[in-house]
């Protein structure tokens, strides 16, 4: 039987109020995660929708934009996953600087379509619905949800089955990563989900109140609110927080810092 993880949530000290006291921020960056004295789980935020995870001494990369200097001194990746085309989520500029011989890709078919022969020809793609395990990260599979905009006037922004949301398995573990997305029924129908990264940002995505709608259907365990910073400032992650937690208080809602001062 595959050993569990015993999830413990840490480093979720220095949390301080911004200008705005309806948002919350952690102070601090770095690695935080679920982790025992055996596995591992870590989570170091970079910007917007670009973080690297350390999964059980695995580096997996996702979304990573910001050039050389965003990655400097982080491990060198095993794998790069990567969401969409735009450019908060595709930099071939920082792709090229962070793919490594022995570095592979996941993507959709049209970010496949836009990046180098080079890097493409390293890429599983995936088409939404789709499933995979890759033999260099044997324990580890793969599923391509689909990201899409609902409101009629968001549905120029993202096309379904154009761009993939993922999840992350590993002993039954199992990591939800939305890319830019609404509250669609794939989403609100997941099971087992222990981590999810939840998006919310106006006009590309949605607002806090579908993203916590969302969320209180699909119940994940522990959710960390990213890319939420839109045309008109960032999103209010405290009242998505207060929403969630009103409705199920069993749900953790982490906030990392995504938008770090320079």
């Amino acid at each position: 039987m595959k050993q569990l993880f015993i999830f413990i949530i840490f480093s979720i000290a220095l949390v301080s109020c911004n200008n705005n006291a309806n948002t919350q921020e952690i102070t601090n960056r770095g690695a935080y995660g679920i982790n025992n004295t055996v596995k591992s789980f870590n989570i170091t935020p970079i910007s917007h929708a670009s973080m690297i995870l350390e999964w059980d001494g695995e580096i997996i990369y996702i979304d990573p934009v910001g050039g050389a200097a965003a990655f400097e001194n982080q491990p060198e990746p095993d794998l790069v996953i990567i969401t969409d085309i735009h450019g908060d989520h595709l930099s071939i500029e920082t792709l090229e600087a962070v793919m490594q011989p022995n570095t592979y890709l996941m993507t959709p078919q049209a970010v496949a379509d836009k990046i180098p022969e080079k890097l493409s020809h390293k890429a599983r793609i995936l088409a939404n619905g789709e499933r995979t395990n890759l033999r260099y990260l044997e324990d580890f599979s793969f599923e391509a949800i689909p990201m899409y905009n609902l409101r009629e006037e968001a549905l120029k922004f993202h096309a379904k089955g154009r761009g993939n949301g993922y999840i992350i398995e590993k002993d039954e573990k199992r990591v939800y990563i939305s890319g830019d997305t609404e509250d669609i029924p794939e989403m609100r129908s997941l099971k087992n989900i222990d981590v999810a990264f939840v998006c919310m940002n106006l006009p590309y995505t949605m607002t806090v109140e579908s993203a916590a709608s969302a969320v209180l259907d699909f119940k994940p365990k522990t959710v960390y609110p990213y890319h939420y910073r839109g045309t008109n400032g960032k999103s209010d992650v405290a009242k998505f927080k207060a929403l969630v937690n009103d409705g199920n208080s069993s749900i953790e809602i982490i906030q990392l810092d995504w938008y770090p001062t320079k």
